[in-house]
């Protein structure tokens, strides 16, 4: 998942998992330094579990590492073949580079500079006659710092990221958090005053070029402005979130890295147990369900009280900074209306008869069954095709279908696999899941993700790297104006998806075949909609009833039963156990109300491909030009040369539609 302002200034990243099926999709989001701290809790990337094998050299992370580190490759399990690691060494060279020490302290130095030359001057500068000129120099020094903090803030989060374990990495990432925190107070003034400015004086600055060039951010910085409060308690609550829901955050990541996980004799950590949900053997599938239970029920009082803490430091905020409903202060941050978001999701829940619930009848019936277990419901078809697919071959489908869509496309997809930029191995220590993370515009994006060669590993990829692409083409914005909101950096993930889909499909003969690929993208898509959907209600409804008190683990499990039991129907029997699975899903940790994106982002790619597939030329180059506006417009603003306007009631039906179109082909199958 990704986010959208830049902020270099904030916690370093922490990788969020991935995978529509078993967990959830995201990938790291940053959030602005120029926004007032607190007011929205970044879905920063996530972290992960324990010690790798292989050289942290190689991931960037080593902590005696001088020298750039080469280009590298691990051997996964049989037939699936090397696996790339990414090569941290293009933002610092290892934990204990020197670099770092120089960059932390030109960040401090410029900060403290910053906060002189310009606290409590910006609304008397700004309306001279010369105050654009003035300003657009402050805003240019601001994100300079932004970029500096970012590549720090990055490296920490991605090294953490590959292992989050190694005493000495977990050490850097909390000095580094502790530092961008200290940093940033200095800055915390910035946004604030400048919010404080009057429209008429700061519209006349804008007029100037050189300022100008900054009015998309500005603009979008103004929309905080009534929820901004008095600096010291802006500070207070920046320099409180070091041991306030970041601390929280941690102890998450680190409780859910450290799990272990019963299954067939073995002791595995969690990616490999959620990936046997997903293993042809249905005593597998059972096995790993049952140890996931087990272990989550030895841990529900920790998972409980994190969640407990969180919900109600949320509410502390909300209610201060003044936001009438749950899930308002990620709309803000999404920069989307609440009606847009309340209208997607009656849509879907609408929808879930003719979805879910009909899809998964249809295949229990493949199973010769009347009710699937809950541990079946991303079981393998049986007439799917067994085979493992190798790294190479997953790389040939996604570029290959981004190249049939857009040369330019794939050639900045392919940059990630000849530069290193990939990490794609399961390595006990390492983040579950997948992201793209942009780093910062001075750098590159880095893709996590941990390959086992099944076919959604392989829509895993083309989705990290529709993120890739988006990232790489918005970066010339600069740091406060590449990042993108939610909602449409979704889009490009998924449309990478759609595209590689396609593809896939069209190049499929058997008939048998076609109705694998075509039930697994129909899987997917309830994955990315359906199941969000329901995972935004489970949101709603904890933070709601949390104003009220505490809930225990119980009540957590009764709200999570209610929305599962709503979402995937009657095909479907919820096995005791899976009361306690809402406990790994990291987004409700990281990013409160993320969720939702991924279903606005499935449901407009449904309509932006519509679009393509009936339209002349141009498509593509309208596309690639819609990422590489990154953050400088809203999402409105951005559909309108498609002809799309997600404010129409009607809109959401026709993206849902496709969904449902799909299973109508499938139940015509046979």
């Amino acid at each position: 998942m990704t986010s959208r302002a830049s902020s270099a200034l904030r916690k370093p990243t922490r990788s969020a998992p991935s995978s529509k099926a078993a967990n959830s999709k995201a990938k790291p989001a940053k959030k602005s330094a120029a926004k007032p701290a607190s007011k929205a809790k970044p879905a920063v990337s996530k972290t992960s579990v324990s010690k790798p094998a292989v050289s942290k050299t190689a991931r960037g992370a080593t902590a005696k590492s001088s020298a750039k580190p080469a280009k590298k490759v691990v051997t996964a399990k049989a037939g699936i073949g090397a696996l790339p690691e990414w090569n941290l060494g293009d933002l610092y060279t290892g934990i204990d580079a020197p670099e770092i020490a120089h960059d932390l302290a030109k960040m401090d130095a410029e900060c403290v500079a910053f906060e002189t030359d310009y606290k409590g001057k910006l609304a008397e500068h700004v309306a001279r006659e010369d105050g654009g000129e003035w300003l657009a120099g402050a805003v240019r020094r601001y994100e300079a710092i932004d970029d500096v903090a970012g590549r720090l803030g990055s490296f920490a989060g991605l090294a953490h990221a590959g292992d989050s374990v190694d005493p000495a990495i977990s050490k850097f990432y909390g000095d580094i958090s502790e530092r961008l925190t200290s940093a940033s107070t200095h800055l915390l003034f910035f946004p604030l005053e400048l919010n404080r400015i009057d429209d008429a004086v700061i519209e006349r600055a804008m007029e100037t070029p050189a300022l100008g060039h900054y009015r998309p951010w500005i603009e979008d910085l103004r929309k905080d402005k009534p929820y901004q409060l008095e600096d010291r308690v802006e500070q207070l609550f920046h320099e409180k979130s070091q041991t306030g829901y970041s601390a929280w955050n941690r102890l998450f990541d680190q409780t859910i890295a450290g799990l272990r996980f019963q299954v067939g004799g073995k002791e595995l950590a969690i990616e490999p147990t959620l990936s046997f949900l997903q293993d042809r053997d249905g005593a597998k599938r059972k096995a790993a369900a049952e140890a996931l239970a087990k272990t989550f029920k030895a841990n529900e009082r920790t998972f409980a009280l994190i969640t407990n803490t969180l919900a109600k430091d949320k509410d502390i905020s909300d209610r201060w900074r003044g936001f009438q409903d749950v899930a308002d202060s990620r709309h803000l941050n999404n920069r989307v209306e609440r009606e847009v978001v309340d209208a997607l999701v009656a849509s879907v829940r609408a929808a879930y008869p003719k979805l879910s619930h009909r899809y998964y009848h249809l295949k229990a019936r493949w199973f010769k069954k009347k009710k699937l277990a809950h541990w079946d419901r991303n079981a393998p078809l049986p007439f799917a095709a067994n085979a493992t697919i190798a790294w190479p071959e997953a790389k040939s489908m996604v570029l290959t279908a981004y190249r049939g869509f857009s040369p330019e496309m794939a050639d900045i997809a392919q940059r990630f696999f000849d530069q290193s930029w990939i990490d794609a191995p399961v390595r006990p220590g390492k983040a579950p899941g997948a992201f793209s993370h942009p780093t910062t515009p001075s750098a590159h994006p880095y893709v996590l993700m941990n390959y086992q060669g099944k076919p959604r590993d392989v829509m895993t990829l083309a989705h990290e790297l529709g993120h890739g692409v988006h990232q790489v083409l918005a970066a010339k914005n600069g740091a406060l104006m590449a990042p993108t909101p939610l909602t449409l950096a979704e889009t490009a993930s998924v449309f990478g998806e759609m595209l590689t889909f396609k593809r896939l499909l069209s190049e499929t003969k058997d008939g048998k075949q076609r109705q694998a690929l075509l039930a697994g993208k129909v899987e997917d898509m309830i994955n990315t909609v359906v199941r969000q959907i329901a995972f935004y209600s489970f949101e709603r409804a904890v933070h709601t009833e949390r104003k009220n008190g505490e809930l225990t683990a119980e009540r957590l499990g009764q709200i999570w039963m209610s929305v599962q039991t709503e979402s995937l129907g009657e095909a479907i029997e919820i096995k005791p156990g899976y009361e306690n699975f809402w406990m790994y899903i990291p987004h409700f940790i990281h990013s409160p109300f993320y969720v939702y994106a991924y279903a606005f982002g499935d449901c407009l790619v449904n309509s932006l491909y519509a679009v393509y597939e009936h339209a002349a030329e141009g498509f593509a180059e309208r596309y690639l030009a819609m990422l590489a506006a990154g953050g400088t417009k809203h999402y409105s603003e951005l559909l309108k040369p498609f002809g799309l306007d997600a404010k129409d009631p009607k809109f959401w039906d026709g993206g849902l539609s496709v969904i449902a179109g799909m299973i109508d082909e499938l139940e015509a199958m046979g």
